[in-house]
């Protein structure tokens, strides 16, 4: 019986996961303990093995996508098994896997003998919903898709003033389609298509919904009215964001063309042959780069249509030569500023959030406004940490870090101070009995904290391997979740980027974090003169749910004697 293989939860925060690489393709024999993909979470990329043996019947997540938690990942069978029923018990079920298990907390199942199937949200609509089967008809080949472009932050839909091509015109890239008007102003419409208008989906005077279709173009002669009336009987699509890019097959472009319902500029009152009606005829792109060239668009004249400014005219524009002054006397005089040329090019670019970096962002947004923080800064005195490290790794057979040292003298000063090493649970506070350390590492994606268990009964020594290991095995992405959860305290160190001081956001479940900065030469007044001290200052983030002012600042004094006299730690 064919059976589906699920995204497990990999870790405590983890609702999504991205595929990084498939390891077995559709029609491969599996068997138990195979290795099926590589998948990236919000803390590291781990292997997925297989729970079951049969063949690979079907893969639901393409390389480089991501699917929430018990999501579908892949069916396994026996070869040439109909696993289609498996999908169409998703379609009744409705609501998304992955949704529930973020919102249920659910456990990571083990076996994925054991899941009930529910196939992915991405499979076509059950035929018993005949009013969706038109969304299947395909665009014909070759044709290209014009929508409603959002042409400003507050636009829904636009309205169609003129259209400046009809069916059966032959387009070029960079041609005006329409003049549309929005609640900002009227705006020229370009489709950077090539080929002919096909069709025309809304007419002059009417009005479009963004990401409406307005226009198809394509290749002559090429039928789209079955793909038309499709979309004509499609159900409506909730309004998509404005941040979602379009598709390749639906690339628009518009930009303001000036005729705004404002006076025209006084700079326009000279125009070249270029200027109909009050206005320079010039494609979006075309004055995008004049703007960004400095370029006046009065003094070019338009090659494209009806003499309209294309790109191709303003990057071949060369500007007269400016006549030369003659004469001492107009040599003295004062010459007149020069207007400036830019030359810089605005743009930006959209970087997808990785699973870690969503991860991130929410649980840090959640503890920042959530958990009230107060913060207690002080300078501890490191002259004597500095001998006492140089002598310890003289002895010990790994080197010992000033990291290695706050960990140690934190740990310790928790079991001086248990009030710290504890939990806001709404109802209750958590103390908890045990003290593990979580030492923040900055990686590419974002940070992660492996952790010092029972950092307290660890040796230096001890510490600095731990730290050691799981350290590189961040860097590898080979850490395993139970290396990088069960924190009750958190460090983070930015001394070695050469920070002062700085205030942390409490690592939850934590009620507190430790921020430790560089360690610097200060002179200090000492007996009848002064002498120069090596000092570091620490800023401790409280929880104030849990801790108190004076509970933190006790915490504190016990960790600044224990780094001033490094010898009490080996007590």
């Amino acid at each position: 019986m064919a059976e589906a293989i699920r995204m497990p939860r990999m870790s405590d925060t983890m609702t999504e996961g991205v595929i990084v690489e498939w390891h077995k393709k559709v029609g491969d024999q599996i068997k138990p303990g195979d290795l099926l993909a590589d998948v990236e979470t919000d803390k590291a990329t781990m292997e997925l093995e297989s729970y079951n043996e049969g063949t690979l019947l079907y893969i639901g997540v393409e390389k480089g996508k991501s699917v929430p938690v018990e999501g579908i990942l892949a069916i396994v069978g026996k070869k040439g098994e109909d696993y289609k029923s498996i999908l169409d018990e998703e379609k009744q079920n409705g609501a998304a896997s992955g949704d529930k298990a973020k919102d249920e907390e659910i456990l990571p199942k083990k076996n994925a003998n054991e899941e009930k199937a529910i196939a992915e949200k991405q499979e076509k609509q059950s035929d018993n919903k005949p009013a969706n089967v038109g969304q299947n008809v395909e665009l014909p080949k070759g044709a290209k898709v014009i929508r409603m472009p959002l042409m400003s932050d507050t636009m829904t839909e636009g309205k169609i003033i003129q259209w400046n091509k009809k069916v059966g015109d032959k387009v070029k890239s960079d041609d005006s389609l329409a003049e549309v008007e929005t609640d900002k102003a009227t705006m020229d419409v370009v489709g950077y298509e090539e080929g002919t208008l096909l069709y025309i989906g809304v007419e002059a005077g009417d009005s479009a919904k963004v990401n409406d279709i307005i226009a198809i173009v394509g290749k002559e002669g090429t039928d789209v009215s079955a793909y038309v009336e499709a979309q004509k009987n499609a159900p409506q699509a909730p309004a998509e964001s404005e941040e979602k890019p379009a598709s390749s097959s639906e690339k628009t472009e518009a930009k303001s063309t000036g005729t705004q319902k404002t006076a025209a500029p006084v700079e326009e009152a000279a125009q070249s042959s270029s200027a109909e009606g009050g206005r320079i005829k010039a494609s979006p792109l075309a004055k995008k780069v004049a703007e960004e060239k400095g370029i006046d668009l009065s003094q070019l004249q338009g090659s494209g249509d009806g003499g309209r400014i294309i790109k191709r005219d303003v990057d071949s524009y060369v500007p007269a030569p400016a006549a030369k002054t003659e004469g001492k006397k107009a040599a003295a005089e004062a010459q007149p500023l020069q207007p400036f040329t830019q030359i810089g090019q605005e743009g930006y670019e959209d970087i997808p959030n990785s699973p870690m970096r969503k991860t991130i962002a929410r649980r840090l947004g959640e503890s920042k406004f959530q958990a009230p923080h107060f913060y207690l800064t002080m300078e501890i005195n490191m002259d004597n940490a500095i001998t006492s490290r140089k002598a310890i790794n003289e002895l010990s057979p790994v080197k010992v870090s000033f990291n290695d040292l706050v960990i140690k003298a934190c740990a310790m000063a928790l079991r001086q101070h248990p009030a710290v090493n504890s939990s806001w649970k709404g109802d209750f506070i958590r103390r908890n009995h045990h003290i593990h350390i979580g030492s923040a590492v900055a990686v590419p994606d974002g940070l992660i904290v492996p952790v010092i268990r029972f950092a307290d009964q660890k040796s230096l020594s001890q510490i600095a391997a731990d730290a050691s290991q799981l350290y590189e095995k961040v860097r590898n992405k080979k850490i395993q979740p139970e290396e990088f959860s069960g924190n009750t305290f958190t460090v983070s160190n930015l001394g070695m980027m050469d920070i002062d001081e700085f205030t942390a956001i409490i690592n939850p479940p934590d009620s507190a974090i430790l921020a430790i900065g560089a360690i610097k030469e200060k002179v200090v007044k000492k007996g009848d003169g002064f002498a120069v001290t090596n000092v570091m200052k620490v800023t401790m983030s409280c929880d104030h749910r849990s801790i108190d002012g004076a509970v933190g600042a006790a915490f504190l004094q016990s960790v600044k004697k224990y780094l001033e006299n490094p010898v009490t730690m080996l007590v």
